[in-house]
């Protein structure tokens, strides 16, 4: 007996805790943070409000602001992960509650009464065309992608250029109102909405307006733009703008930044097979893994805008390291990594009874602890990663 305790010991040694968590071990917790957003953020299950077809900015009414739109989407997002992971309805049943909610509270709607989808700030939308996508494209309604494509031709698209103009020379406007603004985070996500409208252009049936091949067009066109002036081809960082002054910003690196650029590179290789797109994501992927970790773990992010940075880094990385066309300890190295911070987050950062995460890797919420909606969607996109990175082959 003492000798198969001591093989056992050797045996439980020799392979790290990430190792012993298995799909059903993930599929369980994305579950549980997913009901846990369900309930303590549908702004519909309180009683009062019957009608409120949104999620609240903080957890059990603890905040219910609707100066912040572009969280709405990632939300979504994160139903949409659970549908497609699950095929449950009780996912799809919300799709056209919050069809309904969205617009009608956004904050901004008012200032554009042609459309209540609208936003002052672009990336805002984009956000919310990206979700509106990814919702055609588990339910085949082509409702969704149909205002997506409005969107994106109508109140996206237009924000670009000039390109004769220096020293911008192009890029798309981060917010309406200050046009010579050039964010990384409107143009990432741009270029990855019209290389999906590209994709997606022939099943959606689309028959007027742009031709398909003008979607990939503008998709070379403002990553090429972002990686010119927004990406450092040495290190892999994502540089936060170019301001209206036409200076980079260099000092704000933020992982959201870095995963939409990667997110649209990987995107524009599957669609081109041009390597140089697949060099990019992984160069810039390993500046995250690299330079801005610490200790095994990202920051911490408990609130506002930040609190969601990493989880969308999350959401295309885990594409990256799923990527088979990459060499194989690349893969080991970025699998590895995901499954290490994932494992943390669970172990130590998640509350197991409420199953909230309040944007610290290392120390749960207390079960009375109110949480902000952007690390509960951060904590869940990085679970529900888990459940789609496929075993290393």
């Amino acid at each position: 007996m003492k000798r198969l305790i001591t093989i056992l010991l050797v045996t439980f040694l020799a392979f790290p805790a990430s190792a012993q968590k298995d799909a059903a071990y993930w599929n369980k917790m994305a579950d549980g943070m997913v009901q846990a957003l369900i309930k303590n953020f549908w702004g519909a299950n309180f009683e009062g409000y019957p009608d409120r077809y949104y999620f609240n900015y903080g957890s059990n009414l603890s905040n219910m602001t609707t100066n912040h739109y572009w969280p709405q989407a990632h939300a979504m997002d994160v139903l949409i992960d659970a549908y497609m992971r699950t095929g449950d309805k009780q996912y799809s049943d919300l799709f056209p509650l919050w069809w309904d909610g969205a617009p009608r509270y956004n904050f901004a709607s008012k200032m554009n009464p042609k459309d209540p989808w609208w936003n002052v700030f672009v990336d805002d939308m984009e956000w919310i065309v990206l979700a509106q996508i990814r919702m055609f494209e588990c339910t085949g309604d082509t409702k969704y992608i149909a205002k997506a494509r409005q969107m994106f031709d109508d109140w996206i698209w237009p924000t670009w250029g000039p390109e004769d103009e220096a020293p911008w020379y192009g890029g798309i406007t981060w917010k309406t109102d200050v046009a010579k603004s050039k964010n990384a985070c409107s143009n990432g996500p741009a270029a990855l909405i019209a290389a999906r409208l590209y994709n997606f252009y022939d099943k959606a049936g689309f028959k007027d307006g742009k031709i398909r091949n003008a979607y990939l067009n503008e998709a070379i066109k403002i990553y090429t733009w972002e990686k010119n002036n927004l990406f450092d081809r040495k290190t892999g960082a994502v540089y936060d703008n170019m301001n209206k002054e036409g200076k980079i910003q260099k000092n704000w690196i933020f992982t959201y930044n870095i995963g939409t650029f990667l997110g649209a590179a990987h995107e524009l290789y599957k669609i081109t097979g041009d390597k140089q797109y697949l060099d990019d994501a992984t160069l810039a992927a390993t500046y995250v893994t690299d330079h801005l970790t610490k200790d095994g773990v990202l920051s911490d992010a408990t609130s506002g805008d930040g609190g969601l940075f990493h989880g969308i880094f999350f959401r295309y990385f885990v594409k990256l390291a799923n990527e088979k066309d990459l060499a194989y300890d690349v893969r080991k190295k970025f699998h590895n990594y995901l499954t290490g911070l994932a494992t943390v987050m669970a172990g130590q950062g998640v509350n197991q009874r409420t199953m909230l995460y309040a944007g610290r890797w290392r120390k749960a919420p207390e079960d009375n602890e109110n949480v902000a909606l952007t690390p509960q969607l951060t904590g869940c996109m990085l679970m529900e990663a888990m459940c789609v990175l496929e075993p290393l082959k």
